[in-house]
Protein backbone atom coordinates (compact mmCIF):
# COMPACT_ATOMS: atom_id res chain seq x y z
CA UNK A 1 0.00 0.00 0.00
CA UNK A 2 1.69 3.21 -1.19
CA UNK A 3 0.89 6.17 0.98
CA UNK A 4 2.35 10.00 1.19
CA UNK A 5 3.38 11.76 4.41
CA UNK A 6 1.47 14.71 5.00
CA UNK A 7 3.65 17.85 6.17
CA UNK A 8 0.90 18.72 8.78
CA UNK A 9 -1.88 17.22 10.54
CA UNK A 10 -4.87 18.16 11.43
CA UNK A 11 -6.49 14.25 11.74
CA UNK A 12 -8.09 13.03 14.87
CA UNK A 13 -8.79 10.16 15.84
CA UNK A 14 -12.56 9.81 14.80
CA UNK A 15 -11.44 10.89 11.77
CA UNK A 16 -8.65 8.69 11.32
CA UNK A 17 -11.23 6.09 12.34
CA UNK A 18 -13.48 7.22 10.06
CA UNK A 19 -11.45 6.92 6.95
CA UNK A 20 -9.46 4.08 7.61
CA UNK A 21 -13.48 2.54 8.44
CA UNK A 22 -14.30 3.74 5.28
CA UNK A 23 -11.65 2.26 3.21
CA UNK A 24 -12.41 -1.13 4.62
CA UNK A 25 -16.65 -0.90 4.24
CA UNK A 26 -15.64 0.00 0.73
CA UNK A 27 -13.33 -3.01 -0.19
CA UNK A 28 -10.30 -0.45 -0.89
CA UNK A 29 -8.53 -2.16 1.73
CA UNK A 30 -9.18 -5.78 1.41
CA UNK A 31 -9.42 -8.37 4.24
CA UNK A 32 -5.82 -9.68 5.30
CA UNK A 33 -4.39 -6.69 3.87
CA UNK A 34 -1.39 -5.61 6.43
CA UNK A 35 -1.75 -2.03 7.97
CA UNK A 36 0.97 -0.48 9.62
CA UNK A 37 1.13 1.98 12.42
CA UNK A 38 4.06 3.47 11.70
CA UNK A 39 3.50 3.69 8.24
CA UNK A 40 -0.27 4.92 8.92
CA UNK A 41 1.09 7.56 11.51
CA UNK A 42 3.46 8.64 8.66
CA UNK A 43 0.27 8.56 6.40
CA UNK A 44 -1.75 11.17 8.82
CA UNK A 45 1.37 13.29 10.26
CA UNK A 46 0.35 12.09 13.68
CA UNK A 47 2.31 9.75 16.33
CA UNK A 48 1.61 6.40 16.45
CA UNK A 49 -0.99 6.89 19.83
CA UNK A 50 -3.90 8.47 18.05
CA UNK A 51 -3.06 5.92 15.47
CA UNK A 52 -3.32 2.90 17.65
CA UNK A 53 -6.52 4.07 19.50
CA UNK A 54 -8.13 4.11 15.97
CA UNK A 55 -6.52 0.76 15.34
CA UNK A 56 -8.18 -0.68 18.82
CA UNK A 57 -11.51 0.80 17.80
CA UNK A 58 -11.74 -0.88 14.42
CA UNK A 59 -10.81 -3.89 16.14
CA UNK A 60 -13.47 -4.11 18.54
CA UNK A 61 -16.06 -3.40 15.76
CA UNK A 62 -14.50 -6.38 13.61
CA UNK A 63 -12.92 -4.63 11.06
CA UNK A 64 -9.03 -4.99 12.27
CA UNK A 65 -7.48 -7.63 13.29
CA UNK A 66 -4.67 -7.53 15.76
CA UNK A 67 -2.32 -9.96 16.59
CA UNK A 68 0.27 -9.23 18.98
CA UNK A 69 4.01 -9.98 17.89
CA UNK A 70 2.88 -10.00 14.37
CA UNK A 71 1.14 -6.83 12.82
CA UNK A 72 -2.50 -5.40 12.12
CA UNK A 73 -4.47 -6.86 9.19
CA UNK A 74 -7.59 -5.92 7.52
CA UNK A 75 -10.18 -8.54 9.23
CA UNK A 76 -12.22 -11.52 7.54
CA UNK A 77 -15.78 -10.84 6.44
CA UNK A 78 -17.29 -12.61 9.25
CA UNK A 79 -20.27 -14.74 7.26
CA UNK A 80 -22.39 -14.93 10.48
CA UNK A 81 -22.62 -11.62 11.06
CA UNK A 82 -23.38 -11.19 7.31
CA UNK A 83 -26.08 -13.93 7.25
CA UNK A 84 -27.84 -12.49 10.51
CA UNK A 85 -28.14 -9.18 9.07
CA UNK A 86 -29.68 -10.54 6.20
CA UNK A 87 -32.30 -11.87 7.88
CA UNK A 88 -33.14 -8.72 9.76
CA UNK A 89 -33.52 -6.95 6.46
CA UNK A 90 -35.72 -9.92 5.18
CA UNK A 91 -37.77 -9.89 7.95
CA UNK A 92 -38.04 -5.89 8.86
CA UNK A 93 -37.83 -4.70 5.03
CA UNK A 94 -40.82 -7.16 3.91
CA UNK A 95 -42.97 -5.99 6.87
CA UNK A 96 -42.21 -2.23 6.29
CA UNK A 97 -42.85 -2.24 2.35
CA UNK A 98 -46.26 -3.34 2.57
CA UNK A 99 -46.73 -0.52 4.63
CA UNK A 100 -45.18 2.10 2.26
CA UNK A 101 -47.28 0.49 -0.60
CA UNK A 102 -50.67 0.98 1.20
CA UNK A 103 -49.33 4.91 2.48
CA UNK A 104 -50.48 7.49 0.95
CA UNK A 105 -49.25 11.03 0.08
CA UNK A 106 -47.96 13.18 -2.41
CA UNK A 107 -44.70 13.26 -1.52
CA UNK A 108 -44.36 9.24 -2.11
CA UNK A 109 -44.25 9.37 -6.00
CA UNK A 110 -41.92 12.48 -5.90
CA UNK A 111 -39.44 11.01 -3.44
CA UNK A 112 -39.78 7.49 -5.10
CA UNK A 113 -39.02 8.18 -8.89
CA UNK A 114 -36.19 10.76 -7.70
CA UNK A 115 -34.42 8.22 -6.45
CA UNK A 116 -34.82 6.05 -9.30
CA UNK A 117 -33.83 8.53 -11.98
CA UNK A 118 -30.78 9.62 -9.65
CA UNK A 119 -30.07 5.70 -9.90
CA UNK A 120 -30.43 5.43 -13.48
CA UNK A 121 -27.58 8.63 -13.97
CA UNK A 122 -25.46 6.83 -11.53
CA UNK A 123 -25.09 4.06 -13.46
CA UNK A 124 -24.64 5.83 -16.29
CA UNK A 125 -21.55 6.75 -15.08
CA UNK A 126 -20.57 3.07 -13.65
CA UNK A 127 -20.04 4.71 -10.53
CA UNK A 128 -20.71 2.02 -8.22
CA UNK A 129 -20.21 3.88 -4.95
CA UNK A 130 -22.35 6.42 -5.90
CA UNK A 131 -25.02 3.31 -6.07
CA UNK A 132 -24.35 1.89 -2.88
CA UNK A 133 -25.39 5.24 -1.27
CA UNK A 134 -28.56 6.16 -3.58
CA UNK A 135 -29.35 2.34 -2.77
CA UNK A 136 -29.52 2.79 0.73
CA UNK A 137 -31.25 6.35 0.33
CA UNK A 138 -34.39 4.13 -1.21
CA UNK A 139 -34.32 1.93 1.51
CA UNK A 140 -34.53 4.58 3.51
CA UNK A 141 -37.43 5.95 2.31
CA UNK A 142 -39.43 3.27 1.97
CA UNK A 143 -39.01 2.62 5.53
CA UNK A 144 -39.75 6.25 6.33
CA UNK A 145 -42.57 6.35 4.06
CA UNK A 146 -44.14 2.97 6.23
CA UNK A 147 -43.84 5.06 9.08
CA UNK A 148 -41.13 3.49 10.83
CA UNK A 149 -38.37 6.48 10.26
CA UNK A 150 -35.89 4.66 13.27
CA UNK A 151 -36.06 1.25 12.28
CA UNK A 152 -33.28 2.03 9.47
CA UNK A 153 -31.05 3.50 12.08
CA UNK A 154 -31.52 -0.28 13.83
CA UNK A 155 -30.60 -1.84 10.72
CA UNK A 156 -27.75 0.38 9.64
CA UNK A 157 -26.34 -0.32 12.88
CA UNK A 158 -26.00 -4.17 12.56
CA UNK A 159 -24.91 -4.31 9.10
CA UNK A 160 -21.51 -3.40 8.58
CA UNK A 161 -19.96 -7.06 7.49
CA UNK A 162 -22.88 -7.68 5.24
CA UNK A 163 -22.01 -4.02 3.47
CA UNK A 164 -18.55 -5.06 2.96
CA UNK A 165 -19.48 -8.11 0.98
CA UNK A 166 -22.33 -5.85 -0.86
CA UNK A 167 -19.32 -3.23 -1.72
CA UNK A 168 -18.03 -6.44 -3.72
CA UNK A 169 -20.91 -7.22 -5.05
CA UNK A 170 -21.60 -3.70 -6.47
CA UNK A 171 -18.01 -4.01 -8.48
CA UNK A 172 -20.41 -5.37 -11.09
CA UNK A 173 -22.34 -3.57 -13.47
CA UNK A 174 -24.38 -6.18 -14.64
CA UNK A 175 -25.42 -6.35 -10.98
CA UNK A 176 -25.97 -2.65 -10.88
CA UNK A 177 -28.06 -2.92 -14.24
CA UNK A 178 -30.02 -5.99 -12.62
CA UNK A 179 -30.57 -4.10 -8.97
CA UNK A 180 -31.58 -1.41 -10.86
CA UNK A 181 -34.47 -2.97 -12.87
CA UNK A 182 -35.57 -4.67 -9.74
CA UNK A 183 -35.75 -1.14 -7.64
CA UNK A 184 -37.97 0.38 -10.91
CA UNK A 185 -40.41 -2.73 -10.37
CA UNK A 186 -40.25 -2.49 -6.80
CA UNK A 187 -41.12 1.17 -6.63
CA UNK A 188 -44.33 0.36 -9.69
CA UNK A 189 -45.76 -1.85 -7.11
CA UNK A 190 -46.01 0.84 -4.48
CA UNK A 191 -46.88 3.74 -6.22
CA UNK A 192 -49.97 1.41 -7.37
CA UNK A 193 -50.72 0.11 -3.95
CA UNK A 194 -50.00 -3.48 -4.63
CA UNK A 195 -48.93 -4.46 -0.96
CA UNK A 196 -48.90 -7.67 -2.03
CA UNK A 197 -46.58 -7.18 -5.58
CA UNK A 198 -44.52 -5.19 -3.54
CA UNK A 199 -43.79 -7.67 -0.61
CA UNK A 200 -43.22 -10.32 -3.31
CA UNK A 201 -40.75 -7.89 -5.35
CA UNK A 202 -39.06 -7.18 -1.91
CA UNK A 203 -38.23 -10.64 -0.82
CA UNK A 204 -37.17 -11.46 -4.62
CA UNK A 205 -35.25 -8.52 -4.37
CA UNK A 206 -33.09 -9.29 -1.12
CA UNK A 207 -33.26 -13.28 -1.91
CA UNK A 208 -31.25 -12.47 -4.98
CA UNK A 209 -28.74 -10.42 -3.43
CA UNK A 210 -28.38 -13.39 -0.34
CA UNK A 211 -27.61 -15.76 -3.57
CA UNK A 212 -24.87 -13.29 -4.97
CA UNK A 213 -23.64 -13.01 -1.90
CA UNK A 214 -23.04 -16.72 -0.95
CA UNK A 215 -21.16 -16.94 -4.70
CA UNK A 216 -19.01 -14.26 -3.72
CA UNK A 217 -18.37 -15.93 -0.58
CA UNK A 218 -17.47 -18.76 -2.40
CA UNK A 219 -15.62 -17.29 -5.12
CA UNK A 220 -13.63 -14.91 -2.54
CA UNK A 221 -13.25 -17.31 0.16
CA UNK A 222 -9.96 -15.65 1.61
CA UNK A 223 -12.09 -12.95 2.40
CA UNK A 224 -14.31 -14.16 4.77
CA UNK A 225 -14.47 -15.93 8.19
CA UNK A 226 -16.70 -19.09 8.31
CA UNK A 227 -19.57 -18.60 10.91
CA UNK A 228 -18.06 -18.60 14.81
CA UNK A 229 -17.22 -22.83 15.86
CA UNK A 230 -19.60 -24.36 18.04
CA UNK A 231 -18.34 -25.47 22.08
CA UNK A 232 -15.31 -27.59 21.50
CA UNK A 233 -14.87 -26.86 18.19
CA UNK A 234 -11.89 -25.46 16.06
CA UNK A 235 -11.12 -21.51 16.50
CA UNK A 236 -11.57 -19.29 13.96
CA UNK A 237 -8.19 -18.92 11.27
CA UNK A 238 -6.55 -15.82 12.19
CA UNK A 239 -5.60 -13.93 9.16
Amino acid sequence: MVVVPKAESRWTVTQVYDDLSGRILTGQLRPGEALSEIKMAAHYGLSRTPVRQAFHRLSVEGLLSIVPQVGSFVAPIQLSAVRDAQFVRQTVECRAVRSAALATGHEKERVLNGLLKEQARIITRRDHYGFFSSDEDLHRALMLIAGHPHVWDFILSMKTQLDRLRYLSLESQEWLEMIFHQHEQLVKCVLAHDADGAVALMETHLHSASLALEKIAVDHAEFFEDSPPQPGGTPPKSP
